[in-house]
């Protein structure tokens, strides 16, 4: 009988029920698969967003995979990666440790087949961040306040109902998805050789992202902002 591991992930910015049924989705998929003739042993779960490439839980079931000799067991491809290059390096990776890796969506896929996925679902990702941001910036440029409105008021509910130590949590959280939601951007600048803080807050400003606050970048922002993505300017 075949043995597994499975790794499921949700991305962070989704929450409560459709975190849940996004999560059930996925087991009920690799459940279909390892009820072939095949035994899970352990279940991951990832709770990170997908422009991520930094995944601990991913880490541990290959590692747990490669223990037990065991496959290890995705619902689809987009779980494990949206980065062509990282998807493909730790499918190498894990064939070199032994451990085959499955898809329940796409079980006989052979890695030129994987490999174009990969690029295929980088593009798809690319080209909806392209279309947030031309979005995002037509409703700046028609006067649309962008933002949740009822931000503080929900903030101070959740402050109420679940004390000071998770609102510094959910702070926190919300402050380390707001970073990695702008890491590709803040990326994209330093690739072309902006290096300042003043200079990324100029290019941020240009492109009308706007910061955590609502308003507009400054150098003390863009300072935060690399302190929290862990960039180090030169």
């Amino acid at each position: 009988m075949s043995k597994f591991i499975s790794y499921l992930r949700i991305s962070t910015a989704k929450g409560g029920g459709a975190a849940s049924l996004g999560i059930e989705a996925q087991r009920q998929s690799v459940a279909g698969m390892v009820g072939l003739g095949g035994v899970l042993l352990h279940e991951y779960v990832e709770v990170l967003s997908g422009k991520r490439d930094d995944r601990p839980e991913l880490a541990k079931a290959i590692q747990h995979a490669t223990a037990a000799h065991a496959g290890l067991i995705c619902s689809k491809l987009d779980r494990i990666g949206r980065h062509a290059a990282h998807v493909l390096t730790l499918l190498d990776d894990a064939k070199k440790a032994g451990v085959s890796v499955i898809f329940a969506d796409n079980p006989n896929a052979g890695k030129l087949t994987l490999g174009i996925l990969a690029i295929v679902a980088e593009a798809e990702a690319d080209a909806i961040s392209r279309r947030t941001i031309a979005a995002l910036q037509a409703a700046k440029s028609r006067g649309v306040r962008l933002g949740n409105p009822n931000g503080a008021a929900a903030l101070r509910r959740y402050q109420e109902e679940h004390g000071i130590g998770a609102r510094l949590d959910g702070i926190q959280r919300a402050a380390d998805d707001f970073a990695s939601d702008l890491r590709f951007a803040a990326d994209a600048l330093i690739a072309k050789g902006v290096t300042t803080l003043a200079g990324i807050a100029a290019g941020l400003n240009e492109q009308s992202f706007p910061s955590r606050r609502g308003g507009r970048w400054y150098a003390s922002s863009v300072a935060l902002l690399v302190k929290r993505l862990g960039i180090t300017l030169a």
